[in-house]
């Protein structure tokens, strides 16, 4: 045979073999011809055929299989959601609150006219007070007896005290806190009825229309802690 001869026919045989040799190879051997057994496909003379260009293999004398790079996947970035923000509570300052609760007894009911003595039913209205009082808190008690305008302005100031008096000591019987309780007496000073009110001299008329001025008003007065609203 002619050398051009088998030139062409080594030529066809190694295009022939190409696509059988490309289709076996695995993994390990990527790079090089392998044959059917994924064993690399060596010339005559041990040398490989590598993969340089895919239409011209060529022969490489080092026979050492190629690896692909390891693809590393790139990370995936896991947002967290922040933590719920949770509004700080300031409780309320709490506060001392000064109070003086002010209740009025009729003089009459208390006493009869013109005495200081204690009538039944008045030590009845002042045990409603005592009620009240239990189980509470309180600074101060003051007790300001009170007359009409009929009699002399002297007589009437000692007759507010010994009323104002009166009531500081059943108050106390009841067992109030003696230390506590003030008796003042306010006399005529301080009338509820008006100036135009209750004109004339002396009479049955005329003193039931001053009884509004006959009383004696109690003035309790406490502390209490209270939480300020801001």
């Amino acid at each position: 045979m002619k050398p051009m001869t088998r030139f062409v026919i080594a030529a066809f045989a190694a295009t022939t073999l190409f696509p059988a040799f490309a289709s076996a190879q695995d993994s390990k051997n990527q790079g090089f011809l392998v044959n059917a057994g994924s064993g690399i496909v060596k010339s005559g003379t041990g040398l490989c055929w590598a993969h340089r260009d895919a239409d011209q293999p060529s022969l490489d004398d080092a026979c050492n299989p190629r690896p692909i790079a390891a693809i590393t996947p790139a990370p995936v970035a896991i947002l967290a959601a922040p933590p719920a923000q949770v509004a700080a509570i300031t409780p309320a300052p709490a506060r001392q609150v000064t109070e003086t609760q002010k209740m009025s007894f009729s003089g009459d009911a208390l006493f009869e006219f013109d005495k200081a003595v204690l009538k039944p039913e008045g030590k009845t209205m002042l045990d409603g007070l005592v009620t009240k009082l239990d189980g509470t808190t309180y600074d101060t008690i003051a007790a300001f007896g009170h007359t009409d305008r009929i009699g002399t302005n002297t007589y009437n100031q000692k007759l507010s005290e010994r009323r104002a008096q009166a009531v500081k000591a059943y108050l106390e019987s009841r067992n109030v806190q003696a230390g506590r309780i003030n008796a003042v007496g306010k006399g005529e000073t301080q009338p509820v009825t008006k100036a135009n009110e209750c004109l004339g001299a002396k009479s049955a008329k005329v003193i039931a229309c001053l009884q509004p001025d006959r009383r004696v008003d109690v003035e309790v007065t406490g502390t209490r802690i209270v939480t300020s609203s801001r």
